[in-house]
């Protein structure tokens, strides 16, 4: 059942990436469009590289790593305690990326230059980091012995 739900991460994270993540009025360099991963990072490719970068590896590569390496653990492809850490270490990265999205909703509301409203893409992405965390804690915790009949 894990790795079923698991391997949802898989199709269900390029919807979030281009579901709109907020909505903007009368931000001028913004033109109404919505905000959504892969526009704000294209956006961003054209003033700031590094940071366009860090929200790719942020918002994109980490949670997708995460996914394959614990689809790796589900089917045994990998084992033991260190890869587990590495899809932990890698879930915490994905989660930065909220952290980003929403650093910027309050640093724009607060800038009193435009009115900006999340959308039902940041919740969305945030359901599935948030269960990628779930998943991969419940992945960490011993099986129970199957039953032996007699």
């Amino acid at each position: 059942m894990l790795a079923i739900a698991n391997l949802a991460l898989l199709a269900l994270y390029p919807i979030a990436w281009n579901a709109p993540l907020a909505t903007t009025e009368f931000f001028f360099f913004l033109s109404g469009k919505p905000l959504t991963i892969f526009g704000g990072i294209a956006d961003l490719w054209q003033t700031d590289m590094f940071l366009a970068a860090l929200v790719a590896l942020l918002a994109v590569v980490m949670p997708y790593a995460k996914t394959i390496l614990l689809a790796a653990v589900h089917f045994g492809r990998i084992s033991g305690p260190g890869w587990l850490k590495l899809v932990e270490v890698t879930g915490k990265l994905s989660m930065a990326d909220i952290f980003l999205v929403s650093l910027y909703i309050v640093i724009v509301k607060g800038a009193l230059v435009a009115s900006m409203t999340p959308a039902w893409g940041l919740y969305l992405f945030t359901a599935l980091v948030l269960g990628s965390v779930a998943l991969a804690y419940l992945s960490k915790r011993p099986c129970p012995a199957p039953a032996t009949q007699p």
